[in-house]
């Protein structure tokens, strides 16, 4: 049973583009320290709003030669309270460069209005503890609570709706759907999995999933799987029911390394590009509500550029 609130779908194209590993790709490939991976710093300068600038603009350009829609995800996922609190910002501060970063790349995005089918300006959030691990868990009352005022900032600006990445427990989607659901907002979630399949907290995504829209009355959009190698995560697939149409998204690893090796790497493993192409096709075979297309950790534009060219060798764009 679907929530009599639910906003209509603000997905109008049968494919979307989407970026890759923002955080890998400032780090490891353009030089720049994050603080805590935290990408939303660079909004308050003229020299950090260039290098996010020439990080999202391959990806729009992309997405115009492919001939796709697009979700510009704005560079907040660490900006929630208490990793800005860490960093030293302000409630208000905080609030206002969530709000900034809407209108950021929604200014980057509007040169290719009249060349991409439809581009879909997404607030982007991050889990409130690590991004790898199920820690410190809060229901989803406690977690409505703590994504509330993130959320906020992200209507006041006119976002079309937010996206939650490397969610690692169901309570957690909860809590930020029905904070989204208070200023009609509409959701994505997008949960990480182990080299197993599972989420960090043991879950299986078919559990995640149904669990998250039973509490929720099938609120959100659509849901993702992000933040993994597709090998790790196909066999979960495999099997039937209704819950695999509710997985439109991927935003995958390039690198087959477990999280627990990822953390403890100082040098970017970039994978092997066609072998995640392959791992694509796979998954629109699996998953027939499959739409929106992006990369993770270690995966930059010339990944998309792989993944779209081989899908379009293949016949496989629904375009």
């Amino acid at each position: 049973m679907e929530s009599t609130d639910r906003p209509s779908s603000v997905f109008k194209q049968p494919l979307y583009g989407t970026d890759g590993g923002l955080e890998t790709t400032l780090i490891f490939n353009q030089g720049i320290a994050l603080n805590s991976f935290a990408a939303f710093e660079l909004l308050s300068t003229e020299e950090g709003r260039q290098a996010l600038t020439a990080y999202y603009q391959p990806y729009l350009s992309i997405a115009a030669k492919y001939r796709l829609g697009f979700v510009m995800e704005s560079p907040t996922w660490r900006a929630s309270s208490d990793w800005g609190f860490k960093l030293g910002y302000t409630h208000d501060e905080l609030f206002a460069l969530n709000k900034q970063s809407i209108k950021f790349i929604r200014g980057l995005a509007s040169p290719y209005a009249s060349t991409l089918s439809h581009i879909i300006i997404s607030g982007n959030l991050g889990p409130r503890g690590d991004g790898y691990k199920a820690d410190n868990r809060m229901t989803a009352e406690q977690a409505k609570m703590y994504h509330l005022e993130q959320v906020k900032a992200f209507a006041m600006a006119d976002a079309d709706l937010i996206t939650a990445v490397t969610i690692t427990y169901s309570d957690e989607a909860i809590g930020i759907i029905q904070a989204a659901r208070s200023f009609g907002l509409p959701a994505v979630i997008s949960f990480t999995v182990e080299t197993d399949g599972r989420l960090p907290s043991g879950e299986l995504l078919r559990q995640a999933i149904e669990r998250t829209d039973q509490a929720t009355a099938s609120y959100t959009e659509h849901y993702m799987i992000n933040c993994a190698h597709p090998q790790h995560f196909l066999h979960q697939l495999e099997s039937t029911g209704d819950w695999k149409n509710r997985i439109c998204g991927i935003r995958a690893n390039a690198s087959l390394k477990s999280h627990a090796e990822l953390d403890e790497s100082e040098t970017l493993d970039a994978g092997d590009k066609c072998l995640l192409a392959e791992g694509y096709m796979q998954l629109f075979q699996l998953l027939p509500a499959l739409k929106v297309i992006g990369g993770c950790c270690g995966t930059d534009h010339t990944h998309m550029e792989e993944i779209w060219k081989t899908l379009e060798a293949q016949e496989a764009l629904k375009v």
